[in-house]
């Protein structure tokens, strides 16, 4: 790509150089913002962080249609420069693929002098304020503390003008672009999606079937599983897990707060903490290295239900802390519900509206074992799988920043006029 012959100083910190036959305008003298009525027939439209303006589709009821009319929902075209206010720092920036209607969180804009811009060029270079931090601190210098963007800030900003035909160019461009790389970026997550479910179908068929496929089978008396091989136990849980409720009291400074996540069980960072945290820790309960933890409660809304701890510490009460049998293999345990969780393959023990399992159906249920030697080998391979597929997974993530710092800097290279775009 190459730059522009000559470039100018702009007169606005925030833009700096811009090439010389560009101008500075104040949005107020580009945009306007539009208050249009809800038609019957609109339906509502969001704004999204990636700048997406598109149908949000939502249950209709009588009553949801009154309140929106008395909430002062405003109209939409497509086409319109559509402003989220309290996320347009984070990027919620977007030209309207559809007419709908929003509520008046949103700022929706238009060409003051019809004609004279091209409104995708607009939204590509608010985001990529956005995406520079400009707009949250422009946001917060106007009102302290606030993050909202409206309109009126809008007006007051100095935007930069190329002609109206490099502005369809530069957002011809970057709509062909952005699209490709997004489309990359959409196949590299899928890529990352399959070797999850790679990984999900080989655990499940190790702690099911073991590794030998040769072995002859028996009936399991599970339906999901069937055969398994007919060496193997099937023991209910009361001989192999024992429930511990140890709570922390007034000495819950001495324990380090833990978390069940879908990445097991974490440490809490108390120093800089991330959402909502009791005023006391009382309630909660001791965790020791290698105790059980499951979350027997919303196990079917739940992201994950069971981690084995490799830390000393404290959870939340509500979940049950168990111990093993210490002949059994922990990891084989923890592998095996583990591909339980997955699939939820516990839902015929729930019961009530929270979908919760009782500790006696618990302690009743059978769990499939094989030989102490083959619950390790098991392991070993499991681990290995693992490892694997998360050096695969991390290679793919990285791949994939790399693809949106490319965006992000290309989309500020074009939208400033740092380099030229010839199409």
């Amino acid at each position: 790509m190459q730059r522009y012959e000559k470039y100018k100083d702009s007169g606005v910190k925030y833009i700096g150089e811009i090439p010389k036959d560009w101008q500075i305008v104040k949005g107020k003298r580009l945009l306007k913002e539009e208050k249009r009525a809800v038609r019957k027939q609109d339906e509502i439209v969001t704004c999204f962080r990636d700048g997406q303006v598109t149908l949000r589709r939502l249950r209709k009821t009588e009553g949801f249609t009154n309140s929106l009319k008395e909430i002062g929902y405003q109209g939409i075209r497509k086409g319109d420069l559509v402003i989220h206010n309290m996320d347009a720092f984070a990027g919620a920036i977007g030209i309207a693929e559809n007419d709908g209607k929003s509520t008046p969180v949103y700022s929706v804009c238009t060409e003051k002098i019809s004609g004279t811009l091209h409104l995708e060029f607009y939204s590509y270079y608010l985001r990529n304020l956005a995406v520079r931090g400009l707009i949250l601190s422009l946001a917060k210098g106007i009102r302290e503390r606030s993050t909202d963007f409206r309109f009126s800030d809008l007006g007051s900003l100095e935007l930069p003008v190329p002609s109206l035909e490099e502005q369809q160019t530069i957002a011809i461009f970057l709509d062909d672009k952005t699209s490709k790389i997004d489309q990359t970026i959409a196949n590299k997550q899928k890529e990352i999606e399959l070797l999850k479910e790679r990984r999900q179908i080989l655990i499940q068929k190790a702690v099911t079937k073991g590794l030998d496929d040769t072995v002859k089978l028996k009936d399991s008396g599970v339906d999901w599983i069937g055969g398994i091989p007919e060496h193997w136990e099937v023991i209910p849980n009361k001989y192999i897990f024992r429930q511990k409720k140890v709570l922390v009291g007034k000495k819950s400074a001495d324990y380090d707060l833990l978390s069940l996540t879908l990445r097991g069980i974490i440490k809490r960072d108390m120093e800089n903490p991330e959402g909502k945290f009791p005023a006391e820790f009382d309630t909660y309960q001791e965790v020791k290295k290698g105790d059980f933890v499951f979350c027997l409660f919303d196990v079917e809304e739940t992201p994950r239900t069971v981690g084995l701890s490799n830390f000393d510490g404290m959870i939340t009460g509500a979940y049950t802390v168990m111990t093993v049998n210490s002949i059994i293999n922990k990891k084989f345990l923890y592998y095996y519900y583990l591909s339980l969780d997955e699939k939820k393959k516990l839902k015929y023990l729930y019961k009530g509206l929270r979908n919760t399992i009782p500790k006696d159906s618990f302690f009743s249920l059978k769990t499939i074992l094989p030989s102490d030697e083959e619950q390790s080998q098991i392991v070993s391979y499991l681990e290995e799988i693992e490892e694997k597929i998360s050096k695969a997974t991390l290679l793919k993530q990285q791949e994939i920043e790399k693809l949106k710092e490319y965006k992000t800097v290309l989309i500020d290279n074009v939208v400033t006029g740092k380099v030229k775009i010839n199409l």
